[in-house]
């Protein structure tokens, strides 16, 4: 039986890996950084979903079928294949597996169904943590994108997480918050070692250190109460990165 689940997980992964590479379909990526949850297995944990007894013979036939779709590209039957090894075998990596697979379709809201139900059962997995808080923010569900990225924050103090956490607050209005996470983000030790793109007035990606758009943000905050701390808040991130383009359109129009 361990035999076996061995053999599920390093199959599933390795053929699920090598699809990627040469037939990955581009997600849509959120406007604020290039981040995507990666396709690591979860760690594991001590509240696995209980498997039922694997019929050997038939956990082969549905590996078979998985490996084989997803060599010929087929990625409907290889979802369907995963859905018969779960079935037959309900462990984290395979459920994983499924997630990211309609992660990497671009079927984002069945990649948080998937995620949400492991996640009921499993809160601190930050795999699935980190699948969820992205796929709800691409289908719009903002509150439920923000409440998963502060889940992985506080379970990883990962400077990344909070800047997401503070970028959802603003564009779900929350400016208090919002203002808060960013002064404790501008204090990170690791602040400038994360980085962002956004594009360049020729239309060029380049990354920057998270820190630019952080005081771009508080600068937009600010303005709402007092124009001049803004304006220095607006220089003072220009003379961090002149080419800036939010920030110099900014500045433009509170001149």
């Amino acid at each position: 039986m361990k035999s076996l689940t061995l053999l599920i997980t390093a199959c599933c992964f390795t053929v699920l890996l090598a699809s990627a590479q040469t037939t990955k379909p581009t997600p849509v990526k959120p406007a604020t950084t290039t981040t995507k949850p990666a396709a690591t297995t979860p760690k594991a944990t001590s509240t696995k979903p209980a498997a039922a007894p694997a019929n050997g013979a038939l956990a082969n036939h549905y590996l078979v079928k998985y490996a084989t779709a997803a060599r010929w590209n087929d990625r409907d039957v290889a979802k369907d294949a995963l859905y018969d090894l779960i079935v037959e075998n309900p462990i984290d990596s395979l459920i994983f597996t499924l997630a990211y697979s309609y992660y990497e379709d671009q079927k984002y809201l069945n990649a948080a169904l998937v995620a949400q139900d492991y996640l009921s059962r499993n809160p601190k997995s930050i795999d699935f943590l980190q699948l969820a808080a992205s796929s709800y923010e691409q289908v719009g569900a903002l509150e439920r994108a923000q409440q998963s990225y502060e889940s992985l924050y506080l379970l990883t103090n990962a400077t990344s997480s909070l800047y997401k956490v503070a970028f959802l607050q603003y564009q779900l209005k929350k400016y208090v918050e919002c203002m808060t996470n960013i002064d404790i983000l501008l204090t990170k030790e690791d602040l400038d070692k994360n980085t962002v793109t956004f594009q360049t007035a020729d239309k060029k990606d380049k990354e920057y250190s998270i820190r630019i758009p952080l005081l771009n943000l508080k600068g937009l905050i600010t303005q709402e109460t007092d124009k001049a701390a803004a304006k220095k808040i607006f220089e003072d991130a220009l003379a961090l990165a002149p080419d800036f383009v939010q920030t110099k359109e900014n500045l433009e129009k509170i001149k």
